[in-house]
């Protein structure tokens, strides 16, 4: 085991030195299978990430996993996809950051390709209702699971304690979630400050502007206009799938007219149920806008700056625990967005244990996570079946 977590291990393996090809073919086969089971959204993501790197192979330490989970919120884009593209750098360097990105993000773009073809060939998607009422309490346990074991790294003193039930109280009240993540991060550096009696913040996280855009509206072909419209999305996009929902209307619905707002929610409903980044959505209106080709660029496009601002953030965050102040704010992000991950399971859980029976699916999941170590495919599978059998007998 030691032997393994040897390989591709960047403190075995200096900046600008060559991954081992064993550690890029472990990290593209994981995260292969993760993004063919990881239903549920980005909590579940990190959740399942949780249990396989830290539970499971022992690639990276608890503390190392949050710091990596805390820092990809400083920066827009999907979070999940970005955690699973900076876990792959941990491992591999270069090549596992584009093996873990690539891989996580392909089954669910292939899914919905294929979702938005019986879409546009049918007018209609394949039922999947049934299915998910017996994957989704499931996911619920996998990440009751994994906010439990994160708790005792995170919540390191009563203060944290306290930041942790007021972030989450914030988010149930509506509060953005940006702002939660923002005001945990800032709050913990300033007490840091006041405790060290020091003159004054030595320093401050910008705050990027949500509603302006990088890049003009182009004036080339159909093709050249979705590619940059969802780079452009990719580049400035904080926060949840709301958010991306409000970007997507204003650009391909108010603007380009491209699509409507029926073909936008059922676009958004693909990406929410199928596995994988929830930003395959674009997929989904790529191929409705050009086809095959069309589903392509948008999924490139969108996806493409969080390669870059990873790959930009791996220089950071190191850094960010050398210096006592940036560590506090660093602690402070970390608890934000634990609290955020167990509110949006509260939410999932009240929408998805609805009877006796997906309770009894959530739990039994919990206390099997609990006591052995089985992998997380198998309670998907078992909870897909449940739901298949469900629908058919009801």
């Amino acid at each position: 085991m030691a032997d393994e977590q040897a390989v591709g291990d960047p403190a075995g393996d200096p900046e600008g030195g060559r991954a081992s090809w064993r550690a890029v073919r472990e990290v593209a086969l994981l995260f292969l299978k993760l993004g063919t089971i990881a239903f549920g959204g980005p909590a579940a993501h990190t959740a399942m990430m949780r249990d396989e790197l830290v539970r499971r192979r022992g690639w990276v330490s608890d503390e190392r996993f949050v710091d990596l989970m805390g820092a990809t919120n400083l920066i827009p884009g999907p979070n999940s996809t970005e955690l699973a593209i900076h876990l792959g750098f941990d491992r591999a360097r270069w090549r596992g950051l584009l093996a873990a990105g690539v891989c996580f993000i392909l089954p669910a773009a292939l899914i919905v390709t294929a979702l938005a073809w019986a879409y546009v060939t049918y007018g209609t998607t394949p039922a999947v209702a049934g299915i998910l009422y017996g994957i989704v309490p499931a996911v619920i346990a996998i990440i009751a699971h994994a906010l439990l074991g994160l708790l005792r790294t995170v919540i390191k003193n009563g203060w944290f304690a306290l930041l942790a039930v007021a972030a989450l109280a914030a988010y149930l009240l509506g509060i953005n979630e940006l702002l939660v993540m923002a005001a945990g991060a800032l709050l913990t550096a300033g007490a840091h400050v006041i405790r060290r009696r020091q003159d004054a913040v030595h320093g401050m996280l910008p705050l990027l502007g949500l509603g302006s855009p990088l890049f003009p509206d182009p004036t080339g072909g159909q093709l050249a206009q979705l590619f940059l419209t969802m780079l452009k999305i990719g580049s400035v996009l904080y926060g949840s799938g709301y958010v991306l929902l409000a970007f997507l209307r204003g650009d391909f619905v108010d603007r380009l007219g491209w699509i409507t707002n029926q073909q936008l929610i059922d676009a958004v409903s693909i990406g929410q149920v199928t596995p994988g980044p929830v930003f395959t959505t674009a997929t989904f209106i790529g191929y409705l806008v050009a086809g095959p080709l069309g589903a392509f660029l948008a999924t490139v496009a969108i996806f493409l700056p969080s390669f870059v601002f990873v790959g930009l953030l791996t220089k950071l965050t190191d850094k960010l625990r050398a210096s006592a102040w940036t560590s506090a704010l660093l602690d402070g992000l970390n608890v934000a967005a634990l609290a955020l991950m167990a509110g949006v399971s509260l939410q999932l859980g009240r929408s998805a244990i609805i009877d006796p029976l997906t309770a009894a699916i959530a739990l039994v999941t919990l206390a099997l996570l609990w006591k052995t170590k089985l992998n997380n495919a198998w309670y998907i599978a078992g909870g897909a079946a449940i739901g298949l059998a469900h629908t058919l007998l009801t």
